[in-house]
């Protein structure tokens, strides 16, 4: 077992790595640990689905009703959503009564963190799928008062003084928003400017599934749903320029996404994630089937840069098991999901590994440059699969449904370290 980091050495990595970037993933200079800490908290049942860090408190929102403390000798009710020490583990008292699941969460200014999901209320209050609450205490942002009008929010992201949405809702405070908006980060108001226009026609909805800013602030990518951006086509993927005061669809294309996967799927992509320096994304997918040339189960590097089409830089395929999420930290692309093998192009569900295939079970790293895993292999119980990544200076937290990481009992939740 990992023992617990001092305080001196968070600061140290800290001072090395600088504060949590707005948007993108914080650089690292090196894979992290593969032996988890072992102060962090316990969840008992459910899953967890988002991870935000404000200061010095882990945010964590999800489909739970109970956690635990490290040492499992005490159990808190929590539903939904729960937050303890960055450094320490500790449970806090941050307790805000939500009444169904939370699957996004961002970082909000003065010790806030914005909350999406399927909610409809707030410590009693009717506020569907978007709220603001105190970190310290729970309590509900009052001023900020944004409501979709049915689905649900499924990814945040807060820069300066706009808040992102993306998630199946079609419309915010009665203004007609397909699955993508900016709001007012303090009102919550829409940014009546802003229309993506995303529409998927055959389908049975829009959805945004994720999306991710660069860290400059002037590219978004959106993942989900989606098949044409106002009069554009665009297959399941689509960058926007979000430096002015509309939402510029770019040229940017990529139709590696166009052919189909196991029948079923309005949308097979699950995560995106820029580099820290923006300079290349990576798209984490499902699928439920294995291919060569399609990127089913796969994650794939595209780069930011340059106009018209997009093939991608490499593509890392598991052989017909899902990846759910993924996070970019330069040293290394981690991937998550309940994929059994990485570099498996022509494995599958049926016939196993294929030649040149490696077992990373439920988590693994890989080579931002080539796309070949590392040798980085702590391994999971697989369940359905890794939700979500949150890279911190004290190295990668990881939030899933199952509570063995590294051999070890985690909860479904637990942190590797800087090695």
């Amino acid at each position: 077992m990992r023992r617990r980091l001092l305080a001196a050495t968070a600061l140290t990595c800290a001072a090395l790595l600088g504060g949590t970037p707005a948007a993108a993933d914080l650089a690292q200079p090196a894979v992290v640990s593969a032996d988890p800490v072992d102060f962090t908290p316990h969840v008992l049942d459910g899953t967890v689905w988002a991870l935000a860090v404000v200061g010095d408190t882990v945010i964590v929102g999800g489909s739970f009703t109970r956690v635990q403390d490290s040492t499992r000798k005490t159990t808190y009710p929590r539903k939904n959503i729960f937050a303890y020490g960055l450094r320490d583990g500790v449970v806090s008292a941050f307790a805000p009564q939500v009444d169904a699941p939370v699957y996004a969460l961002a970082a909000g200014s003065t010790d806030t963190v914005y909350l999406g999901g399927s909610f409809k209320t707030v410590n009693g209050t009717t506020q569907r799928g978007l709220a603001r609450v105190s970190v310290a205490d729970g309590s509900r942002v009052t001023a900020f008062n944004a409501t979709i009008n049915w689905g649900d929010v499924r990814t945040l992201n807060a820069r300066g003084a706009s808040l992102y949405a993306g998630g199946t809702f079609s419309s915010i405070n009665g203004t007609k928003r397909a699955g993508l908006a900016r709001l007012d980060a303090g009102s919550g108001a829409v940014d009546m400017g802003f229309d993506a226009k995303l529409s998927a026609p055959g389908l049975t909805r829009t959805r945004v599934e994720h999306f991710d800013i660069t860290p400059d602030g002037t590219r978004l990518v959106a993942v989900g749903a989606l098949l044409r951006v106002g009069s554009v086509s665009r297959a399941q993927i689509a960058m926007f320029d979000i430096t002015g005061p509309a939402a510029t669809v770019t040229s940017w294309y990529t139709d590696a996404y166009k052919p189909p996967c196991m029948k079923g799927f309005d949308t097979y992509l699950r995560q995106v994630k820029f580099s820290p320096d923006g300079r290349y994304f990576v798209v984490a997918s499902t699928g439920r089937a294995s291919s060569p040339t399609k990127l089913c189960d796969s994650a794939a590097r595209f780069e930011t840069g340059g106009n018209g089409k997009h093939n991608p830089t490499w593509v890392q395929r598991t052989g017909g098991d899902s990846l759910y999420a993924v996070a970019v930290t330069g040293s290394a692309v981690y991937v998550g999901g309940h994929h059994r093998y990485l570099d498996n192009p022509y494995g599958s569900d049926s016939k196993g590994p294929g030649p040149g295939a490696v077992t990373r079970v439920g988590i693994g790293a890989i080579s931002p440059s080539t796309g070949r895993a590392l040798s980085w292999n702590p391994g999971r119980d697989r369940g359905v699969g890794v939700r979500a990544f949150q890279v911190v200076p004290e190295g990668l937290i990881v939030g899933s449904d199952t509570d063995k990481l590294a051999k070890e009992y985690h909860g479904r939740i637990g942190m590797f370290p800087p090695s």
